[in-house]
């Protein structure tokens, strides 16, 4: 499993490309969509940002599944938007004010379904911890009522 140094080194060099390209490429990884999300750490109250895949979509909805690649914890990514469910989200087509949410139950089962049945990875993932992986919904804020 990689280690955090290399997520976070993997993390870098992904967003220098996107840069470096000015947008060109990076938008996308392992066949799913990239984006950049940014949530305010819960700990220092700055804004965070990191670039992650989401393999699910629905019209403007979009899933994230915080694996840490099977770690056994959380990654800070999913406490700082536990903490605070106001992100920002960025992606090739531009920049969106969202609200998180975890899902739970059979809206949770049928998100992570459809992932590991088309990003076999991430059943990979699920057998090397004890945790159930989370998976958040990514909702435009102007739809859940939070002004943008």
């Amino acid at each position: 499993m990689p280690s955090d140094f290399a997520f976070k080194a993997l993390n870098r060099f992904h967003g220098a490309a996107i840069a470096i390209s000015r947008g060109k490429i990076g938008w996308t990884g392992a066949k799913m969509p990239v984006l950049e999300l940014t949530t305010i750490g819960r700990k220092s109250g700055l804004p965070r940002s990191v670039l992650l895949t989401a393999p699910w979509q629905d019209g403007e909805r979009m899933a994230l599944i915080a694996s840490a690649g099977g770690n056994d914890k959380n990654p800070a990514w999913f406490l700082n938007l536990r903490a605070n469910s106001s992100v920002t989200v960025r992606t090739a087509d531009g920049t969106t004010k969202m609200n998180a949410r975890i899902t739970s139950g059979d809206e949770r089962t049928e998100i992570w379904n459809a992932a590991v049945s088309e990003f076999k990875h991430y059943a990979a993932y699920e057998s090397k911890t004890d945790r159930e992986i989370p998976v958040v919904v990514l909702e435009p804020a102007e739809t859940t009522g939070i002004p943008t």
